[in-house]
């Protein structure tokens, strides 16, 4: 053991050789698979022995194998006495004999020696044609019957009809059918009011069911109308849930952070009632304003529905929050959006959740009616209404059959080398409750934009301020164009000078567009708009001040439109201009202060305060201005700034 020697040993070579390269190499043939092996293996075996052969090869081998193992005086080790494929031997020689038998017993019954096939014959009827005769003339009697009953009742109602002027039940179907959608189901006529076209995924499926309605009831009604329209030969059954009135509210509030009004709402039945008849089940109303009644409601269903999964959806900065029939989303700091779904359905009603609804604030007063904006109510109908429209109107050309393809957008992304965030902005699409959100952001913006011009035109007497709202707007963008002008006599002035901007209301920002083509973005906020328009105010009648002096002759010496003396102004910048008469005698300085105003100071030159002294004894130094003096604007005689700034120029202008 201690002197072990290690051997290598070569695995034999199992595959033969198929091919030797020119280089050496050996190539060997690939093993045979299982199934390969195996139909090897049966290739091997030998069926036209007998069983007495294959008995004696096996005997044999047992005494070749005992004689064997006595001269060797070895342990005998383990084989099988039975042949490897003697059992599918076994069971090919049994199949063979049954087809054998098989084919026997067809040769037998085929040539018809032994064996007869034919049929047994079964024992004759027998016959009696009167019952026959008598069986199918009671049949003939009955149909017959059936067929005259039905003759007459048609009959009577043609005659009822035209002389009482019935409705017809096919005329009135036919028109139904014109209008709605109808198919049959087992023996009856069903209607789709559903919204399916516009990607529905709303439960309730409105389906209606039509019926005759009976002729005593239709003949009772047109007694107790006679003048009136006949009614219609139509029953209409609507289910109970698409009964009645229902409309979609739209308010928009400010959150009062004191109280927590949102979450502590309560909902009342007596503040607004509901809008039109409520329709019931008695035959006196028409199946159309029934359907259309019905279909109004599952409208507003469908609407509710879709907005709250998409609230539920959406991530946002303060989450949307859905609460029974009530959806609430913050549009802008400190307001708030609210949609309700309001559903009156008559007697079928059990709760007050689903009525007109008013919100009452807890705390010390009583509730207070709550005003719905109708614009972004009918902009909600407009947006699901689109919706449906788009799915059903697909731009031409479109395949008639099989899937619809990119939209002409996006089938030109490629002639017209869009880049990667257009294609994205393609693919984007905006959500019902995203839209309408931008579209109250929009609306607030609008109101609160509105409210700071009128605002800064009742507190600025002068100049006068001019907002020209522009008629034809989107709905999340609006254009307002501002003029600043002299008022009263000032027509003459506007050919001199007249500020005006422009100012585009977004969603959440503004964009104002000065005189000068400076362009300023604003936020929601409103003091940055009363900022700007006061900044914009004080320049007009600065720059207006400098044309009227050019007019006048007088000369420009300094101007300054952000003046760093002075006390800090709390809104806007102070500026400045200073003026000389064409005889350099006279000077004015106007100071214009947001939070004071316009002073107007004046100087003239020789000085009549100069007096020669020791120091100072050269008369030329008397030419010098002297100190301004302040002049008292109110007193004056004009009926505008720039009216009086003309009249002190022409005053000063004049040799005195």
């Amino acid at each position: 053991m201690a002197n072990s020697v290690n051997i290598s040993i070569e695995a034999p070579i199992e595959n033969q050789i198929q091919e030797i390269t020119y280089d050496g190499q050996e190539i060997y043939q690939a093993p045979l698979s299982m199934s390969e092996n195996l139909a090897r293996l049966a290739q091997k075996i030998d069926f036209s022995k007998s069983e007495d052969e294959f008995c004696n090869i096996k005997k044999e081998g047992e005494c070749s194998i005992e004689v064997k193992t006595e001269d060797d005086n070895k342990e005998p080790g383990y084989q099988s006495t039975l042949w490897p494929w003697d059992s599918v031997r076994n069971k090919l020689r049994n199949t063979l004999t049954e087809v054998c038998v098989l084919a026997d017993v067809l040769s037998i019954a085929k040539e018809k020696r032994y064996m007869v096939l034919d049929p047994i014959q079964a024992e004759p009827i027998e016959n009696r044609p009167m019952v026959q005769v008598y069986g199918r003339k009671k049949a003939l009697a009955a149909a017959g019957a059936v067929l005259l009953s039905g003759v007459e009742r048609l009959r009577a109602s043609e005659t009822m009809r035209m002389t009482r002027n019935m409705p017809d039940f096919h005329i009135d179907l036919l028109r139904l059918r014109q209008n709605w959608r109808l198919k049959k189901v087992s023996n009856t006529i069903v209607g789709d009011l559903s919204y399916r076209t516009a990607g529905s995924k709303f439960s309730q499926t409105g389906v209606f069911e039509v019926t005759k309605a009976p002729e005593e009831q239709i003949a009772a009604a047109m007694s107790l109308n006679a003048s009136g329209p006949p009614p219609s030969a139509l029953r209409v059954t609507v289910p109970p849930e698409l009964q009645g009135v229902a409309f979609i509210s739209v308010l928009c509030q400010k959150g009062c952070p004191e109280q927590e009004e949102v979450v502590t709402a309560t909902l009342s039945s007596s503040a607004v009632n509901c809008p039109g008849p409520l329709p019931g089940d008695g035959a006196d109303l028409h199946w159309q304003q029934k359907l259309e009644a019905a279909q109004n409601v599952l409208f507003c269903k469908e609407l509710f529905a879709r907005l709250a999964a998409e609230a539920v959806q959406l991530d946002g900065s303060i989450p949307h929050m859905v609460v029974g029939n009530q959806i609430m989303a913050t549009v802008l700091p400190g307001i708030q959006l609210l949609i309700r779904l309001c559903h009156n359905n008559g007697p079928n009603s059990k709760s007050n959740t689903h009525e007109p609804m008013k919100m009452e604030v807890g705390g010390g007063g009583g509730g207070t009616k709550s005003e719905h904006d109708h614009v972004l109510e009918h902009s909600l109908h407009q947006l699901l209404r689109a919706v449906h429209h788009a799915n059903t109107h697909h731009p031409f050309p479109h395949p008639a059959t099989g899937p619809l393809g990119p939209t002409k957008r996006r089938s030109l992304a490629g002639p017209m080398a869009a880049d990667r965030y257009e294609l994205l902005e393609m693919s984007r699409e905006a959500s019902l409750l995203e839209q309408i959100i931008q579209q109250a952001q929009h609306f607030f913006m609008r109101r609160r934009s509105e409210y700071v011009l009128d605002t800064i035109a009742k507190e600025v007497k002068d100049p006068l301020i001019v907002s020209h709202w522009n008629a034809l707007n989107s709905p999340n963008q609006s254009c307002v164009k501002i003029n600043i002008m002299a008022y009263g006599d000032g027509r003459r002035y506007d050919a001199v000078c007249r500020t005006s901007l422009v100012v585009h209301v977004g969603e959440k920002t503004l964009k104002c567009i000065c005189r000068d083509g400076r362009v300023r973005h604003l936020s929601y906020e409103l003091q940055e708009l009363r900022d700007l328009i006061y900044c914009q105010i004080y320049q007009h009648q600065m720059t207006a001040v400098q044309a009227v002096g050019r007019c006048m002759g007088w000369q420009l010496l300094a101007s300054s439109s952000h003046m760093g003396s002075g006390p800090v102004e709390p809104l806007g910048n102070a500026s400045s201009c200073l003026l000389a008469s064409p005889n350099g005698d006279r000077m004015i300085a106007i100071r214009c202060e947001p939070s004071v105003g316009m002073q107007v100071f004046i100087a003239q030159s020789p000085r009549k305060d100069f007096f020669a002294s020791e120091l100072v004894q050269d008369k030329k130094w008397e030419n010098l201005g002297g100190a301004f003096k302040e002049i008292k604007l109110e007193r004056m005689e004009g009926k505008n700034f720039l009216n009086k700034m003309e009249l002190l120029m022409a005053c000063l202008s004049s040799p005195s």
